[in-house]
This record gives structure tokens, C-alpha cells and sequence, in this order.
């Protein structure tokens, strides 16, 4: 407080000296050029400097008046700046040079004479010259004061950092929203050297239909043994649902323990057929069928399929405005056509399509396997139909996320902070799927809505 005081004093000083009380001098501006000049002739009288006695003397005395003035308050500033932990800044280094270029300015031999001698004696070119270098670090003075008020006045700096947090937040949403929209496409697209993949597996399909048919060959024992370890991949992509199934063979010490059922569609269960015959997999089961052998997945048990009728749903999903995709992210996220596509929701029948099962684990097609799973058949699930992994982190994947809270019924039954989990991988009890009615109870909320 004793610092800022001075430089009141010295504000209220300095203003006292610009601005003269003779209506014949003003110098608002700072401009000690005329303030100081002889020639300066005022419509009333004669200014102080201009006075008969001694007027170089006098001249010289306010030069260095000026200059004591400003050095204080440079010195003012710099103490302050210290006191406000500026040590780092500029400010501090700044005010300090300030205040010593004052002190060496009157230091050099030429001007230090002035203050010795005579009025006869004093020499009136190095007068102007010590007078236009001081005018000079005075606007400097003033200038760096002026723009070192931010760092001295708190609320502008804390303006200033809203401002500032603001703008960052505004880039930081933006990046979010155009690198979800970036990872979007990036996860739908394919290396060149993969491109037309599933048209070549297909070429090779047509050209030797023998040795990738099963038609007329009895089913393997295996794909119903509920004492092997099974897996459920559900996927139109050949290269995804084949990565999947290699990783997990790779990873499991006695892969003949082990069975994959892929589940595709018609139009690409050609391709699926030769890419997994291609290949032995150390002896691991893998059955490749389309989704339409299961003749009950159909249109009158199935809502999804009667829902996909609907205009007005294919409108929602397939026509999304690309121009706000960007704008909503979220919103186009979850408006992916895949939602209406039948292997998104089979998921939701597995109990039926393997009745001779207990237990299977269940693979998206976006996943690498890096572990062994085997050990996951051993974990007691107490009960429970399904067993995953939290994805909790903050607000990441709550409920609020995914489910319409102003709807009073969802409201009612569900806790919108409650922890979703990742949907990739899935371990799910059949028994208790089956005792606790689970696929009665997700066609309730479908036909629900």
C-alpha cells in the first residue's frame, strides 16, 4: 500500500507539472518540447521558464525535475511489480533500466556540467540535446506504464483471463467435434491395399464354389459342445471379423478348445467362407453363417425389423444434414445407419441362437485381442447375465449419455449417473439370461418406443 501510495504522489506530482495553472502553458500531452521552449509566446504574460532571472538556469532545473520525477516512478513501479512476484516478468527489468537511464543520462560529463555552471556559461545546443533525450525516456516511461496497467490492475487481468479461457474452450470444442468426426470416418475406412478385399475373396468363392461350400457336410459336434470356450462375432467386414478371430487364436494357448461363430449377412458370407478356410487356425473351430438361417429373427418377433419399416426412422438414420455433422457429433454418432442394420441387435438373441450353450463371450468386430480369454470361463458371475467392463470416467459413458431423462418413465427406472460399460466384449451368462427373461425385457422398451 506504501508503494502504490507514492505513485499517487507521483501521478498527482507529474499532473501538477504538465499541466500549468497559467493559461498560457499546457502541456496535457506531455510535450515538454514546447513546455520547456524559450520561444513559446502565450497571449498573457510569459511562462515561468521565460523569466528574467537566470532563464537557462531555470530551464535546466525542470529538465532535471522531470527526470527525478520519472525515475521515482519507474522506481515505484518496479518495487511493486516485485512485490506482486513479477521476478519472472519483464516489468521488473523493464522499470529498472528505466530508472538508470535516467541516472546516466544526467551522469555524462556534458549534461553534469550544466548543473555546475554559470548562467553565462551554460551551452544552449548541449541544453536541446539533453531536453530532446529526456523527452524522449519520458514518452518511453509513459508508454510502458500504460501497457504494464493489466499486470497491476486485478480485475483486468482476471477480464482478461476469462477471455482468454473462453477462447481456448471455444478451439478446444471445435477440435473435439471436427476429430470425432475425423475418427468417424477414419474407422470406416480401409488401407488401398485391402480395397475390393471382399470382391476378390468372392472371385475366388465363384471360380472354386468345392472347396469353400458345407453344404451337404455334417455339422461339426463342436459348435454345440458347451464344454469348449465360444465366441460370438456378428459382422458384415471381412477383414475386421477375420483380425478378431486371428487375435484371439494367437493369444490362446490350446485353440482347439475353442469356438467362433461368425454370423454375417448373405451378400457377404462368400467372402467370409473363403477368408477363414484360407487358413487353419491352429485347429480353433470357426462357423460362418448368414444371419437369415435364423428363420425366427423375423419382422413380427423381432421390433428392430418392424421398426426398420418405418419412414420416418430410415429418414432419422439415413439422412442426416452433413452440413451440422460437425456442429453435433454426438448427435451423428448415434444416428449411424448401422443402428437399423439386424447384426446390431443380435446380441440381444444369443440364448436362442445357441440353445445348447451356457456361456459365450461376445467380440465386436473393432477389437484385438492381446491376452489369452480362457481365464473369463472361470470368473463366477454370482448370478449375473452379463459381465463387462466399466468405462466410467468423470461423465463419460453415464446413462444421462445415451437414454432421454425427460421422457417420466425412464426417469422413473433409471439412474441417469449410473456407469455404463464397454460394449465390445461381453461375457454373458445364457442360464441367466434365460431365467431372468432378458429379451422379453428389451422388446418390452422396444415396442415401447
Amino acid at each position: 500500500m506504501a508503494t502504490l501510495a507514492i505513485a499517487v504522489s507521483l501521478l498527482s506530482t507529474l499532473s501538477f507539472v504538465f499541466t500549468s495553472s497559467s493559461p498560457d502553458v499546457v502541456s496535457s500531452d506531455l510535450n515538454i518540447g514546447s513546455y520547456l521552449n524559450p520561444c513559446s509566446v502565450a497571449t498573457h504574460g510569459r511562462s515561468i521558464l521565460h523569466s528574467k532571472s537566470d532563464p537557462l538556469k531555470t530551464r535546466f532545473d525542470q529538465i532535471r525535475k522531470q527526470v527525478d520525477d520519472h525515475r521515482s516512478l519507474a522506481q515505484t513501479y518496479a518495487a511493486y511489480a516485485r512485490k506482486l512476484k513479477f521476478e519472472k516478468s519483464k516489468l521488473v527489468r523493464v522499470f529498472a533500466e528505466l530508472s538508470r537511464s535516467y541516472t546516466d543520462v544526467l551522469s555524462k560529463p556534458a549534461y553534469r556540467a550544466l548543473s555546475d555552471s554559470d548562467t553565462e556559461s551554460i551551452d544552449k545546443t548541449t541544453m536541446r540535446e539533453l531536453e530532446k533525450k529526456v523527452k524522449e525516456r519520458i514518452k518511453v516511461t509513459r508508454q510502458v506504464i500504460v501497457e504494464a496497467k493489466e499486470s497491476f490492475d486485478n480485475q483486468l487481468k482476471i477480464q482478461k483471463l476469462k477471455d482468454t479461457i473462453f477462447a481456448v474452450n471455444e478451439q478446444l470444442t471445435k477440435a473435439k467435434k471436427q476429430g470425432a468426426f475425423s475418427s468417424l470416418i477414419a474407422a470406416k475406412s480401409i488401407p488401398k491395399s485391402l480395397h475390393c478385399v471382399a470382391m476378390r475373396l468372392m472371385e475366388e468363392r465363384i471360380a472354386r464354389p468345392e472347396r469353400y461350400t458345407d453344404e451337404g457336410k455334417p455339422r461339426p459336434v463342436e459348435f454345440d459342445d458347451p464344454k469348449l470356450y465360444h465366441y460370438a462375432i456378428f459382422s458384415d467386414n471381412v477383414v475386421a471379423a477375420s483380425v478378431v478371430v486371428n487375435s484371439a487364436v494367437k493369444n490362446t494357448k490350446e485353440p482347439w478348445k475353442h469356438v467362433f461363430h461368425v454370423v454375417t449377412d448373405k451378400m457377404n458370407l462368400g467372402a467370409m467362407q473363403v477368408m477363414f478356410k484360407m487358413k487353419e487356425y491352429n485347429g480353433a473351430h470357426i462357423e460362418i453363417k448368414p444371419y437369415e438361417d435364423y428363420t425366427f429373427l423375423n419382422s413380427s418377433y423381432v421390433p428392430v425389423l418392424k421398426q426398420r419399416e418405418s419412414a420416418k426412422l430410415q429418414n432419422f438414420y439415413n439422412f442426416l444434414n452433413m452440413e451440422n455433422a460437425t456442429k453435433d457429433t454426438t448427435n451423428m454418432k448415434f444416428r449411424n445407419p448401422k443402428y437399423l442394420s439386424i447384426l446390431n441387435h443380435l446380441r440381444f438373441y444369443l440364448p436362442e441362437m445357441y440353445p445348447t450353450l451356457q456361456r459365450i463371450l461376445f467380440l465386436d468386430d473393432d477389437i484385438i485381442v492381446q491376452k489369452d480369454l480362457t481365464g473369463l470361463w472361470k470368473v463366477d458371475m454370482d448370478g449375473k447375465v452379463n459381465g463387462a467392463v466399466e468405462t466410467c470416467f468423470g461423465s463419460f459413458h453415464r446413462y444421462s449419455q445415451y437414454m432421454n431423462f425427460s421422457h417420466p418413465l425412464i426417469k422413473e427406472k433409471f439412474d441417469p449417473n449410473a456407469c455404463a460399460w464397454a460394449y465390445g466384449m461381453n461375457f454373458f451368462d445364457l442360464d441367466a439370461w434365460r431365467r431372468e427373461k432378458c429379451t422379453e425385457e428389451y422388446h418390452y422398451w422396444q415396442n415401447l418406443f
